[in-house]
């Protein structure tokens, strides 16, 4: 591309250019710059190729009709400081310059293109950038030293005076010296924030406590170490809180009275707030009339308020085994907006007509008041149908139960017949004492109760995305993209070590990774199967621009039922209340779509690592007064440091460390996730059971260290021949 030169006191510069593309309210065209800049003659084609480069930079895009606009593109190379390291490892990085006031884009860092070793948390690099589905993915060039970052830690006196903190990151083993002045009243055993100093290079690094959060001995400070490390924001701002006091129950004016119907919530026992409501009934045609009622938030919440500021700014709640970082306030979110049983309740409607195949054959959203007859739990309404009396649901006629479970069958086989992706993970849930002390691990139970309203939250959802689109309309869908090849051919090697047919190269639908999954159900290796299938996936993300839901087998799917705890359910409401005509309605431009995306995908990929960082704290505290017993377990993962373990009865994962692991040398085979022994020829790989002894078990970072038991009580594994697996190194 031809570079250009800048004409003197005329031609104006790169970002001239851009600002006045910005500060232009509608598209402009190159007829419009040079006007604007006064340019004639030559100065003309001088533009036609500056503004060539602008657009091959990723700075400005060009519409089908020529017009020009600033695009939301990273240059090619950029500065990028490493701000987390998430659940499966991947670094994720953010522009230096990014503001502070407009969420970052989305920054991998590619692990098999990095040059040298990888950047830690808190440094800098230098690197090239190549757009991907969901975000960037980025290529280390240089790195350039430590940015200042903020650290979780416990607070320890020493003799001088000063502080040593230790942080609570399993990641981060160094320790951080507090000059005394520094220390901001922090006693030994306090869990506190350390801003860290990025010019402590040599030697001990050095910061100063930014916040006090708890003491070390305080059981309620497990979920407080997890959400200061996500950097949840813990307080809301005044202004929200005054206008959510402030609210006052809506009115019936307007809406539909739906309040003799009898609605029912299902939820777990441990739910905190109710966005939905169901009912259900069979009409003379055998077609099935279901209403799915969702919380009418946009009611309370308008577009730039300051309620509907601190909910975009954290997209969504996040739920901990003894508190939840909501948000709404309270006032809301438990009280005016939650579906409580035998209270008026606004909502918005979605009249679905669904025939005995499942399909949807019509559906119509409406606003409306709703009185819930009932608040039940999965438990109960599985007892109800299951014809076990229950006082507490005496009641209830099974005539409000038996019509949902009519619209759960057809549903479920119409998600067999697109061939819905039916993984089978577990899900582990922590029982915790009003003191926060953890009770009780267990698996949590899934029943068909669970299955009627994700199915039937599912066909709510598809109506509001299809709605919209027909409308053409902006939406903010849920997508989830087809997975990586290279990831489909790690499967398929793995796959076939164990025994299981995965051909590579195939044209891959959710229908055949349900082959897969059955090959392997109830086999010893149902487990390790799902979670390799799980590991092939797309990240599914909040997008304007619909690519459909690879996993659900949907061409158009968005989030419309959770607008109490999702950002993007309430995005989605404002935008049908605007088809509807009706007061509180809105719709987002493309640009500011764009940008509402990508931050409510991070804000919900940070309250999930922040959910599992205290979920394994939980674990660990539970585990604390069970070292020294032995546990079975299979290998969750494996890497240079060596076996990460899941115990069978916690789903807790600890480490057992390469240096004791049975007498050997391991080379780590990365591309089929397994450990094998130089002399002996052992090998390790994922899903194998083995058992181990729990050695230690630290509260505060979530780790415990395993060892081993002995050799005849391990389940050995010897590699396959050189040659016999075919195919690449990757």
């Amino acid at each position: 591309m031809p570079k250009i030169r800048r004409q003197p006191d005329q031609f104006p510069s790169k970002d001239e250019i851009v600002n006045f593309i910005r500060s232009t309210s509608s598209r402009v065209g190159k007829r419009e710059i040079a006007r604007a800049f006064r340019l004639h003659g030559s100065h003309r084609i001088a533009l036609k190729a500056l503004l060539r480069e602008l657009e091959a930079d990723g700075m400005i895009t060009r519409s089908a009709d020529r017009r020009l606009a600033v695009a939301d593109a990273l240059p090619n190379v950029a500065v990028l400081d490493v701000v987390a390291i998430d659940e499966d490892g991947d670094v994720q990085l953010r522009p230096t310059d990014w503001p502070a006031d407009s969420p970052p884009p989305l920054i991998i860092l590619e692990r098999s293109r990095q040059a040298g070793r990888a950047p830690g948390i808190g440094e800098r690099i230098l690197a090239r950038l190549t757009p991907a589905t969901d975000g960037y993915t980025a290529t280390t060039l240089r790195l350039l030293g430590r940015m200042p970052s903020r650290i979780v830690g416990i607070f320890e006196r020493l003799a001088d005076g000063s502080g040593r903190v230790r942080p609570t990151s399993r990641r981060d083993k160094n320790d951080y010296i507090i000059p005394a002045r520094q220390a901001g009243g922090a006693g030994p055993g306090d869990i506190v924030v350390v801003e860290t100093d990025p010019t402590s290079r040599l030697g001990a690094r050095r910061g100063r406590v930014a916040e006090r959060v708890a003491h070390k001995d305080d059981s309620r400070s497990i979920s407080l170490i997890a959400a200061h490390t996500h950097e949840l924001p813990l307080a809301f701002a005044d202004a929200a809180i005054r206008q959510a006091e402030a609210c006052r129950a809506a009115p019936l004016a307007d809406r539909v009275d739906l309040r003799a119907i009898p609605f029912v919530t299902i939820d777990g026992a441990d739910a905190r707030d109710f966005d939905d409501a169901v009912f259900a009934e069979r009409g003379e045609d055998g077609t099935w009339h279901a209403i799915v009622a969702i919380a009418d938030v946009g009611w309370y919440v308008r577009p730039g308020d300051a309620l509907d500021r601190t909910a975009s700014e954290r997209g969504n709640s996040v739920y901990f085994p003894d508190r939840v970082v909501p948000m709404l306030p309270e006032a809301l979110s438990n009280d005016l907006c939650s579906l409580k049983p035998a209270v008026d309740r606004p909502c918005l409607a979605a009249h679905l007509w669904i025939d005995g195949a499942g399909q949807l054959r019509r559906h119509r959203f409406e606003r409306a008041m709703i009185r819930s007859a009932a608040r039940l739990t999965y438990d109960q309404v599985q007892a109800m149908a299951d014809e076990i009396v229950d006082p507490a649901t005496a009641a209830i006629s099974p005539s409000v139960i038996v019509p949902l479970y009519g619209v759960f069958a057809a549903l479920t086989e119409a998600r067999k017949r697109r061939g819905a992706l039916d993984l089978d993970l577990p899900e582990w849930q922590v029982e915790v004492d009003e003191g926060g002390r953890v009770q009780r691990v267990a698996r949590r139970e899934r029943f068909d109760s669970h299955r009627l309203i994700e199915e039937m939250m599912i066909a709510a959802n598809v109506a509001a995305a299809e709605t919209l689109e027909t409308q053409r309309r902006p939406c903010m869908y849920r997508v989830h993209d087809e997975p990586d090849p290279a990831k489909l051919d790690s499967l398929a090697e793995m796959l076939r070590d164990l025994g299981l047919k995965f051909s590579k190269g195939q044209v891959v639908t959710p229908a055949v990774l349900n082959r897969v999954l059955e090959q392997a159900r109830e086999s010893p290796h149902q487990t390790v199967v799902n979670d390799l299938v799980l590991r092939t996936q797309a990240l599914a993300v909040y997008h304007p621009t619909n690519i459909g839901h690879f996993g659900l087998g949907l061409r158009r799917y968005c989030h419309f039922t959770s607008p109490i705890r999702r950002y993007a359910d309430l995005l989605v409401h404002r935008a049908l209340l605007g088809t509807l005509g009706l007061d509180g309605g809105a719709f987002e431009d493309g640009a500011a779509m764009e940008a509402l995306a990508r931050q409510i995908s991070l804000a919900e990929r940070r309250g999930i690592a922040a959910e599992r960082d205290a979920l394994d704290r939980f674990m660990a505290a539970y585990l604390v007064d069970r070292v020294g017993l032995e546990f079975r377990g299979r290998i969750a993962a494996v890497n240079r440091a060596g076996l990460f373990v899941s115990l069978d009865d916690t789903g807790a994962s600890g480490l057992v460390p390469m240096s004791m692991l049975p007498d050997d040398f391991y080379r780590h085979d990365e591309r089929l996730n397994r450990l094998v022994g130089e002399r002996s020829g052992r090998t390790f790989i994922l899903g194998q059971p083995v058992a181990v002894r729990l050695l230690e078990a630290e509260r505060l970072t979530g780790s415990l260290l395993l060892r081993l038991v002995d050799d005849d009580r391990v389940t050995p594994m010897q590699a396959r021949p050189r040659g016999a697996r075919g195919g690449k190194r990757r």
